[in-house]
């Protein structure tokens, strides 16, 4: 499987929420950039577990971009977090076939009322 389509893959894992999945994908020691989530595949494990305490949902419903160069790879994406319409922006790195570091950044998507522009997000 290339790197693009591990990218991929892990984003549908989110779709879906399957994350047995996206354990499959992830280097057991995966280094997380993310300041919210513990490092390796229970960090990640124990942050969609406290989210779906709170009831919360990270939803990826399109993904708009994947860049890809060497072992790096860049999705950008949309979604909802907690139900508000988000920007999904996931670098990874890959080696040895196994997502091995993660950085992200999410953004709430504001209403079309207050742009400033027509362009929108994506």
């Amino acid at each position: 499987m290339t790197n693009i389509k591990k990218a991929i893959a892990l984003i549908n894992t989110f779709a879906t929420g399957d994350t047995a999945a996206a354990r499959n994908l992830l280097a057991k020691g995966c280094i997380q950039h993310n300041t919210g989530i513990a490092d390796g595949v229970s960090g990640l494990g124990a942050a969609l577990a406290a989210l779906a305490e709170q009831g919360i949902q990270m939803i990826y419903t399109t993904v708009h971009q994947v860049l890809a160069q060497g072992s790096f790879v860049l999705a950008v994406s949309e979604g909802t977090f907690g139900g508000a319409p988000t920007s999904y922006y996931d670098l990874w790195r890959v080696e040895d076939g196994k997502i091995a570091a993660h950085w992200d950044v999410m953004e709430t998507i504001a209403g079309k009322s207050i742009w400033a522009n027509e362009n929108g997000k994506f």
